[in-house]
């Protein structure tokens, strides 16, 4: 590992060693080396100051005041394409860590990621029972979802890409690139990527949490970790069950997840796998004229990656995932209209392989990888009409008569390099699919970032990318919905520039991008229409502005204070289409303003708190539900939601309590689906060695 030494006159250099060669450190397409020293907004916005203040101190060994000279080591974040230094990188990567997990007043990703700069949730069922994420302004369908950097985007719809087979107490940390990465994962990453990374703890222990609350609230979680020669692994569990805060809403899920890793003198192999069950009340969440519907999904996930060591880097991968859904439209079949014969069932089964390496050379670095992706389905519903029908697991009587399947073949090139102040990295990716009859196209990219004056940093982002329509735009039919299937790829070109700075105790950056949309696809009707279609939008321009800042008060004043962090951020986006006058069911109801405050302040000694605060203002309507047959169209009411906990901390014990949506207001995310009110959990935490 390279290391760098710089110079500190006021104040010094924080290492951050814990993120130290993690192999399944995301976004291996950004293949990055933190320079601490000149460290963005991208991690400091959620870092813990008094977490990065005993970080300076294990490192230097010395107070705040007396260090004039530090030597930094650069942490690896993975290295699928071509590792370079984070610091010398035109992106944006917000990382939520370990620390900021443990401490915010939610248990589940989806209520996390409320609270991230230039991420929109929009929830149907709440505490991680379902919800649909976009980044600046996507869809759904256009965000790429990782595990440890395997892929796990469900080809039927977007609404199961949250279906993760991992107990939330299993993450380590949470990375999210803002912008397009298709020459770096591939298509599914049309506008941004979330890759949700999993810890092995060291030392080995035992981790266990119950928790309860309001509507019948209860959840219990249990996790280990334990190394046994050079085989280190980690297992977690959870359930959780609610009664539900409206009718319908009540839910039951489940999780179990395993990871491993053995080191070997040439290399590490790293494997893991699991499971997720769950059924809920899903009253509202695709039609209100119905509101007894019930879902019950099972989803099953595996995947083996080895990393070489040496001159020439290699890394293959190989992964499995699969995902079964039964959707009722009626809960109660028995009581159901005559017209209704069946509820309906999918399964899709995507597995994938992928080869990178890279290697450094007199000019630079340079990257070469291959990706493979086949993409099934099995449905009562969707697809093309089976020669021969096949049963549905676990279902007696019922059978498959529809099915589809696609593969995906990528080429990825990617050149890096430092020169003085200036730091570039270029690359595409050559993209064949079968659906399209295995014609080739080219999608590149390039990053520029000039390092003006320390630690001021103006970067430039330009990239190509694309998203293939998933199974549902393409064949669901029903009384108001119906599929498309003459769509076409949607595409995009996205720039993106802005300023970065940071010091130790402060870091702030601004941006501003636009992204030209081409085919984009959405469920769009007419206003004196009932049923929704699927279409190629003509045009879809997305611009937009974020600033975020961070403040460490105790680094800045040397000393534990109350405020232990504060951050805020902004972000304004617009849109222009070429349409027609349709209305949107996704695509246009996008965040138009946005603010995000964090805050975590000492109440007492073993005593703290953590607040999260969010203002939202959606663009766009929808058609509300009289109670009987459809109305007017309605605006999307500004908002305010605060999440809120006490954490009392007492050497293996942690005793929580926590309130969601702190105001108590009603509000809707999407459609009619309406979102709880307060709701009040407490808890507790035991973590014991082993």
């Amino acid at each position: 590992m390279n290391q760098k030494r710089f110079l500190c006159t006021q104040k010094p250099a924080v290492t951050f060693r814990k993120w130290g060669r993690k192999g399944f450190s995301v976004f291996s397409s950004m293949h990055k080396v933190i320079q601490i020293a000149t460290l963005s907004i991208s991690y400091l916005t959620f870092a813990a100051p008094a977490h990065a203040e005993r970080l300076l101190l294990a490192t230097t060994g010395d107070t705040l005041q007396h260090i004039k000279e530090v030597e930094v080591e650069e942490v690896v974040i993975s290295a699928q394409r071509t590792p370079v230094a984070f610091s010398q990188t035109a992106r944006i990567v917000q990382i939520i860590a370990k620390e900021e997990l443990a401490n915010a007043p939610v248990h589940d990703l989806q209520d996390l990621l409320k609270f991230a700069s230039a991420v929109d949730v929009r929830q149907r069922g709440n505490n991680g029972v379902q919800a649909d994420i976009s980044i600046r302004g996507s869809s759904f369908d256009q965000v790429l979802i990782l595990l440890n950097g395997i892929p796990l985007n469900d080809p039927q719809t977007g609404h199961h890409n949250l279906n993760l087979p991992v107990s939330f107490d299993a993450i380590d940390r949470i990375e999210i690139l803002e912008g397009p990465a298709a020459r770096l994962y591939g298509p599914n990453a049309f506008a941004g990527a979330i890759n949700i990374i999993t810890g092995q703890p060291s030392p080995s222990q035992i981790t266990g949490r119950f928790s309860s609350g309001q509507y019948g609230f209860l959840e219990t979680a249990l996790g280990s970790s334990f190394k046994s020669g050079n085989l280190t692994n980690s297992i977690s569990a959870d359930y959780k069950r609610a009664d539900g805060s409206l009718q319908n809403r009540d839910f039951k899920t489940g999780n179990i997840f395993y990871s491993g890793s053995w080191a070997y003198p040439t290399g590490k192999l790293q494997f893991q796998g699991g499971y997720t069950e769950r059924g809920f009340g899903a009253n509202d969440f695709y039609t209100p004229a119905y509101p007894n519907q019930f879902e019950r999904i099972k989803t099953t996930f595996a995947s083996v990656k080895a990393t070489s060591i040496g001159t020439l880097h290699l890394s293959p991968s190989f992964y499995w995932r699969r995902n079964q859904d039964r959707f009722e439209l009626f809960r109660d079949f028995e009581n159901a209209p005559a017209w209704y014969k069946m509820h309906n069932y999918h399964l899709t089964d995507t597995y994938g392989s992928n080869l990178s390496g890279w290697v450094t050379t007199g000019f630079g670095k340079l990257a070469l990888g291959t990706d493979f992706r086949s993409e099934n389905i099995w449905s009562t519903v969707l697809g093309k009409v089976m020669n021969s029908p096949t049963s549905v697991p676990g279902e007696s009587g019922i059978q498959f008569k529809y099915a589809d399947s696609r593969t995906n073949l990528s080429l990825y090139g990617e050149y890096s390099h430092h020169i003085g102040s200036f730091d570039l990295s270029a690359g595409a990716m050559v993209n064949s699919n079968s659906s399209l009859g295995r014609k080739w196209q080219i999608y590149p990219g390039f990053d520029l970032a000039w390092n003006m004056v320390r630690p001021l940093k103006l970067y430039l982002s330009l990239n190509k990318s694309l998203r293939f329509p998933t199974f549902t735009d393409l064949y669901y039919k029903s009384a108001t919905n119906i599929g498309n299937a003459d769509l076409r790829p949607e595409e995009a070109l996205s720039v993106e520039t802005g300023l970065k700075y940071g010091n130790p105790w402060m870091t702030a950056n601004v941006t501003l991008f636009k992204r030209w949309g081409k085919n984009m696809i959405d469920w769009v009707r007419q206003p004196n229409e009932t049923v929704w279609n699927a279409q190629n939008l003509t045009n879809l321009n997305t611009a937009g502005f974020e600033f975020n800042t961070r403040l460490n008060p105790s680094i800045l004043f040397e000393k534990k204070l109350f405020v232990q962090s504060l951050d805020f951020s902004y972000g304004f986006m617009t849109q222009d289409k070429e349409s027609g006058t349709f209305i949107s069911k996704y695509l246009l109801d996008y965040l138009k303003h946005k603010v995000d405050i964090r805050l975590t302040h000492l109440i007492a000694k073993h005593l703290n708190a953590s607040w999260l605060f969010s203002y939202q203002e959606r663009n766009g309507t929808y058609t509300s539900w009289t109670g009987s047959k459809y109305g007017d169209e309605v605006k999307y009411k500004p908002l305010w939601l605060v999440d809120s906990r006490l954490n009392w901390i007492q050497n293996q014990f942690t005793f929580f309590v926590e309130a969601n949506n702190l105001l108590n207001i009603t509000y809707y995310d999407y459609g009619n689906v309406e979102q709880p009110g307060i709701w009040g959990k407490a808890g507790i935490i035991i973590k014991l060695g082993i």
